[in-house]
């Protein structure tokens, strides 16, 4: 499967989207007011003038399509289609074709997106007992997408919507989505979301890497998310520092997060850089059943971040070259009072926003949220006992191996001051 093409320029986007207001389509929808409007198209409220119930219609634009990305639209229409016969995905009730555009009916959910509700109305962090409720739900879609060999490919909070308050959740938007378990489209997804093998920046002829083992990378910057309101990283590449630390140091998350010992168990599993030995997804679904409690209390102390074994510190580990900006990427603090008193001892104060970086090759949802990120903080080191970098590769049919991996003990560890 060919990596998606870029997003088509479409002139004059906004006054065609209003001029559809009002417009009935299949006889009964009637669009009643623009919800976003995206690169390929735009997102309308619709309602059904028969019973009055409501419906998002995504009306995808054909206008500007060469052939290959027409192809993929249907194809976003196929899989969305095929995925939604669960009840954690949004539902897709009708396709309405036309000259100018397709329109997609898909369920509604007024609530908005699971970044919103995480970022802005601080739901699920210091609350375990949803969090994991609402990960459970996202484990089960995405395991059924994958039963139905249907990988999202662009799993991140921004894709998943959410009803009831935030008890309920439905995963979304299928514009990077593809059947096939091994794929070359690297650099396929969000920044922040994509797993280590998928952002090979020179891969040799005929490398690939498991669509499978790439989404439950980004399940785990989710569970992240949820419960601790931030991100782990900007990206799994050793260009970020705050990823370094947590290649020298499995435990990392643990020194700088309120999560549990088995939740950082979990996440090590998760973030396994071996994609052959990365928890699976239905593991992953049994150990969250088993796992009640996510975060550690505000007043429980956060694990030393450095281990008892220690001497001199040797300085010349080349995977901590330059590492004073390291830093620990957050999400912004929700506007929650509750959850503030964990957040300020994990966390720095809030600052102005900024927009994160918006999956490639991906038809966006158009939502209103922003994402904000926080300057990074100073760090010093503390020696500790732990391994050498060690390069990653994967062959042609994805399986991993490593090279140079040799033990080297007492290396610098990086941690915040305060």
């Amino acid at each position: 499967m060919q990596t998606p093409p870029a997003s088509p320029k479409l002139s004059g986007n906004n006054a065609v989207s209003d001029r559809r207001i009002g417009l009935i389509l299949g006889g009964y929808i009637e669009l009643i007011n623009v919800l976003g409007v995206g690169a390929y198209g735009t997102v309308y409220q619709a309602r059904n003038v028969v019973t009055g119930a409501l419906y998002a219609v995504k009306a995808l634009e054909k206008a500007g399509l060469d052939p290959r990305q027409r192809k993929f639209q249907e194809r976003e229409i196929e899989l969305h289609y095929l995925a939604s016969q669960h009840d954690s995905v949004v539902s897709m009730h009708k396709v309405i074709d036309s000259l100018d555009c397709t329109f997609v009916v898909l369920e509604y959910c007024p609530e908005g997106d699971l970044f919103s509700k995480i970022t802005e109305e601080g739901h699920y962090v210091e609350d375990d007992a949803k969090a994991r409720q609402v990960f459970l739900q996202i484990l089960r879609a995405v395991q059924y997408c994958h039963d139905q060999s249907i990988f999202h490919r662009d799993l991140k909070p921004e894709n998943i919507l959410v009803k009831d308050n935030g008890f309920t959740v439905k995963l979304a938007d299928f514009g990077l989505a593809t059947r096939d378990p091994l794929t070359s489209d690297f650099g396929c997804g969000s920044t922040f979301y994509m797993s280590p093998e998928c952002q090979d920046t020179n891969p040799h002829p005929m490398a690939c890497y498991q669509s499978a083992a790439n989404d439950v990378w980004s399940l785990g910057v989710i569970l992240v998310n949820l419960t601790c309101g931030r991100n782990p990283w900007k990206r799994a590449s050793l260009e970020d520092s705050t990823y370094k630390a947590f290649r020298k140091d499995p435990n990392f998350l643990k020194t700088i997060l309120p999560i549990t010992d088995e939740c950082n168990d979990l996440l090590r599993r998760i973030f396994d850089l071996n994609p052959q030995t990365r928890i699976s997804l239905p593991e992953l679904i049994k150990r969250m059943e088993r796992q009640p409690r996510l975060t550690r209390a505000s007043t429980e102390p956060i694990s030393p971040p450095y281990s008892p074994l220690v001497e001199q510190p040797v300085p010349q580990d080349p995977l901590f070259q330059n590492v004073q900006d390291c830093a620990f990427e957050p999400l912004p603090a929700p506007r929650y009072p509750a959850a503030q008193h964990v957040f300020n001892a994990h966390q720095l104060p809030p600052t102005p926003v900024s927009t994160p970086p918006a999956s490639v090759h991906c038809t966006p949802q158009p939502t209103l949220y922003t994402s904000q990120v926080r300057p990074q903080a100073p760090c010093f080191p503390a020696p500790v006992a732990a391994y050498a970098p060690f390069q990653a590769s994967w062959n042609r049919c994805g399986a991993y191996f490593s090279q140079f991996a040799a033990p080297q003990c007492h290396q610098p560890y990086w941690t915040f001051a305060h």
